[in-house]
């Protein structure tokens, strides 16, 4: 996928100021870049498992408190 590519959704929390992320997902990757660099900007990568890792405990820790580990 390439920066430019249309195929990018903006975070669903986005409250219009600007101040959100752009996820775009390719075969093998799961791309994540800040929208307010109207897509010139860096773009972290990550394998598809350790996206869905990452957002799973996004989620939960919206959901409540986080466990001390």
């Amino acid at each position: 996928m390439d920066r430019k590519d249309g195929d990018w959704r903006k975070a669903s929390y986005s409250n219009g100021s600007g101040d959100c992320v752009e996820v775009g997902q390719a075969p093998a990757v799961v791309q994540v870049r800040d929208t307010k660099q109207d897509g010139t900007g860096p773009v972290l990568r990550f394998a598809p498992g350790t996206w869905r890792r990452f957002a799973d405990q996004v989620k939960r820790s919206l959901a409540g408190p986080l466990p001390i580990v």
